[in-house]
Parts: C-alpha cells; sequence; structure tokens
C-alpha cells in the first residue's frame, strides 16, 4: 500500500515539475523574442500583432521542447 501510494507521490511531483518548467519555458520563449523585436538594431522597435503571434508560437515552441527533454530526462530505464 504504501509502495502504491509513494509512486502516486513521485507521480504527482513529477508532473508537478514539467508544468512549471514547461511555463517557465513558454514565458522565457515569449519575452526574448519580444525583447528580440524591441530592442534589435534595425528592426522597427516597434510590437505589432505580428510580433506577438510570432512570440506566442516560440513561446509554444519552447514549451513543448522543454517538456520533451524533461520526459526523456525523467523516464526509467526498463531493465529485462
Amino acid at each position: 500500500m504504501t509502495e502504491q501510494r509513494q509512486g502516486q507521490d513521485s507521480d504527482r511531483v513529477l508532473g508537478t515539475q514539467r508544468r512549471r518548467a514547461g511555463i517557465v519555458a513558454f514565458l522565457l520563449g515569449l519575452v526574448v523574442t519580444l525583447a528580440f523585436f524591441a530592442f534589435f538594431p534595425g528592426l522597427p522597435h516597434v510590437i505589432d500583432w505580428g510580433a506577438i503571434l510570432v512570440a506566442l508560437a516560440v513561446g509554444g515552441v519552447a514549451r513543448w521542447a522543454c517538456l520533451a527533454w524533461v520526459t526523456k530526462a525523467t523516464k526509467k530505464p526498463e531493465r529485462r
């Protein structure tokens, strides 16, 4: 019984860590992209709807990549 509970607790902790990592990756991708459009020399230094949509897409890709990496890193190797 306690083994089951410990397994459920560790799964919940891993799920929480994955969720936090995904949120941080999304926000980081969003902020970095908006900063790029705002401060990169040669660009018009205007945040328009296109820049916002691109930043959201980059944030989504960053979240997806982070979750894929975290999932791969936390998988338990199967023994044969």
